[in-house]
């Protein structure tokens, strides 16, 4: 792949902010201050508390290897600051029968100072062209907000739930397996948990699951500064070990004491299984915690097991159910050919794109083993073929089978040009279990 920090900025989104006397530049991850006040802007993008100076240190180590774009404002009091950010890298992401590159987007902030000037358009159009000119066919974010990105062609792909569970109910009613917890230091994760959390990435077909980077797994192990202000609980790790000794799976969590120190709640921020006894052994062990009486657990799949291995399902109360993984096709023929289906078919799909990446129509076959090819679509299209049209962004948001067809045909974002045509893509798309994505970037 080109060298994506180094590509010279998107020429039209730099004439488009030229044009308002405001510069689109990349940031050189050498020049330690100019590195020093992006991250700064970026803090503040999130109305994050300011950096100390050994957590800017860190973070910049980590931001070093992406490519990290700055709009600034010569007229600005602070012209040195950014008035706008955004980060991007290649990183994978898991689709049904295997993976695809993308573009991973992230820290798009725009001061406040300088709202509706078209600078978050200019960001992220520059950074969609930068990865079509890479040859990505995705990009991809998680997002703050959910009403900017739709205009821009991305879809809400994968959702994700927090869950609230009610320890002194949830009994524990599923199986017991044969294997061995360890409680273990969390920086023994480093060597253990990408292990893991691979091959939980191919488990029953799961999709929307990202790369977790060494810089991720760094922060999520405690192991940067922290912000000044932030908790100070303890960190706690426990290991799940298969009956020959493998590890199969982990769970990272902090106890907060109540009013009273007891009961305490338990706040899980990461659980990771290869195997489903590895699940079971871990939420066994997270349920029947002693001197604690409710358990949070947030980024969790919406439709998660546990709730059917207590004999109490209402002990497991969902909270704050909603997107979190959007997906943005660039190259259509390539994303829809690298997914495996679930069942075959000839899809005549009239896809509509304002940015023009995946303009047009396209004819998807599927064969009896599930592969799929995508070309544009000819006169010569069978006639037999399901025909739908909608835009890239739904598209998207049906691509991991987060989102049924038939859905978005009720609420008219599908139109139908075939009987039961949203049906037959729904069949096709489908999926085992919901895409769940468990981190952010």
């Amino acid at each position: 792949m080109t060298d994506y920090a180094a590509l010279p900025i998107d020429a039209v989104s730099r004439a488009a902010l030229a044009a308002d006397d405001l510069e689109l530049r990349l940031v050189d991850p050498t020049d330690a201050p100019a590195v020093k006040r992006w991250l700064q802007a970026d803090a503040r993008g999130f109305h994050d508390a300011a950096p100390s100076e050994e957590s800017l240190a860190a973070q910049a180590m980590e931001v070093a290897g992406d490519r990290i774009t700055a709009v600034l404002d010569p007229a600005a009091a602070d012209f040195a600051t950014p008035v706008a950010t955004v980060r991007c890298w290649p990183m994978d992401v898991t689709v049904p029968g295997g993976s695809l590159s993308a573009w991973a987007i992230s820290s798009v902030t725009v001061a406040p100072t300088h709202r509706r000037r078209g600078i978050a358009r200019a960001l992220l159009t520059a950074e969609l062209r930068t990865a079509d000119r890479l040859g990505l066919p995705l990009a991809m974010l998680t997002v703050s907000e959910a009403t900017i990105y739709a205009r821009y062609g991305f879809g809400p792909a994968a959702y994700q739930a927090g869950y609230v569970i009610d320890t002194t109910r949830a009994r524990w009613a599923g199986p017991v397996p044969t294997g061995r917890l360890h409680l273990v230091a969390p920086e023994s994760l480093l060597a253990d948990g990408p292990l893991v959390f691979a091959r939980s990435r191919v488990l029953a077909g799961a999709t929307g699951e990202v790369d977790r980077r060494e810089v991720w797994w760094r922060q999520a192990l405690g192991l940067t500064p922290t912000i000044p202000g932030a908790p100070g609980l303890t960190l706690r790790a426990v290991r799940f070990d298969d009956a020959d000794g493998t590890p199969q799976g982990f769970a990272l969590y902090r106890v907060a004491l109540g009013q009273n120190a007891y009961p305490a709640r338990l706040d899980l921020t990461d659980l990771v299984a290869a195997t489903d006894d590895a699940y079971a052994a871990l939420w066994r062990f997270l349920l029947e915690m002693d001197l604690v009486s409710e358990i949070t657990a947030p980024l969790r799949s919406v439709a998660e097991p546990v709730r059917w291995q207590v004999a109490d399902p209402r002990a497991l109360r969902k909270t704050a159910e909603r997107d979190h993984l959007w997906l943005r096709i660039l190259n259509l023929p390539v994303v829809l050919g690298r997914r495996r289906y679930a069942a075959p078919g000839t899809f005549h799909l009239t896809v509509s794109d304002d940015l023009g990446f995946a303009d047009g129509e396209f004819l998807l076959t599927v064969d009896e083993n599930g592969r799929g090819d995508a070309q544009p679509a000819t006169r010569s299209t069978a006639s037999d073929a399901v025909r739908v049209s909608l835009s890239a962004a739904d598209l998207a948001s049906v691509y991991l089978s987060g989102t049924s067809a038939v859905t978005l045909a009720r609420s008219g974002r599908l139109r139908e040009g075939s009987t039961d045509a949203a049906a037959h893509l729904d069949a096709a798309f489908h999926t085992a279990q919901p895409p769940h994505l468990s981190t952010w970037f």
